[in-house]
């Protein structure tokens, strides 16, 4: 029984000799999590808030823009490209205004509304649809080559389908139709087999062929 109480002594002692050396190195430690804790909590809730700000912002823009109102609708586009492009809703209004810079025939507006839209989109998914929206704006301009350029620095499994299509456009519009039939191939090939024969690109396939075997 005494060398029981002994060996608790003994025990106690060591624990209170390793608190003293070690004590404050815990305490720092504990210190040091708690910030880091509730600096994450108040990162967290400063990108919530964030967020939900410029998710405000662009829901009144979506009003402005169908009262007509071209001024104020600018205006909270700069906004959001200003204080929130950080944020996919300040990308969402560029490149609604770029579509409607399109349906206006502003091109180069439009391509000036995309570049900015690909230099800020927060992720890979939405740069690869900018760039194959400014294809589309390019190719509508007449620049197939800055077209195939946009369509160039897509990922090469990014909407496949619309962007091989597209492809497909771009060669044929640069006198290239050996190149256009592959792309259309791939756009067809990842439509899968519940594609049917009649679609679009499949009689752009056969529009082709027939071309290069009354050209032969």
């Amino acid at each position: 029984m005494a060398f029981d109480a002994y060996d608790d002594y003994e025990q106690s002692e060591r624990v209170q000799k390793w608190l003293r050396q070690n004590g404050l190195s815990i305490v720092v430690g504990i210190v040091i999590g708690l910030i880091g804790i509730f600096g994450y909590q108040q990162w967290r809730n400063h990108q919530v808030s964030h967020q939900a700000a410029a998710s405000g912002i662009y829901q009144q823009l979506q009003a402005v823009i169908d009262s007509g109102n071209t001024a104020a609708s600018d205006s909270l586009v700069q906004q959001l490209m200003n204080d929130y492009s950080d944020s996919p809703y300040a990308l969402f209004a560029v490149s609604d205004r770029a579509r409607r810079q399109v349906e206006a025939k502003d091109y180069d507006k439009a391509l000036d509304s995309l570049a900015w839209a690909e230099q800020h989109a927060p992720s890979p998914s939405l740069k690869a649809l900018v760039e194959l929206r400014i294809a589309h704006v390019q190719l509508g301009k007449g620049d197939a080559q800055n077209a195939l350029a946009a369509l160039d620095r897509m990922p090469p499994d990014s909407y496949t389908v619309v962007s091989q299509e597209l492809r497909g456009d771009v060669l044929v519009k640069l006198g290239r139709p050996d190149d256009a039939l592959k792309a259309y191939r791939a756009a067809v090939k990842a439509l899968g087999p519940e594609a049917q024969q009649g679609n679009e690109v499949q009689m752009k396939i056969d529009d082709l062929a027939t071309a290069g075997k009354q050209g032969a």
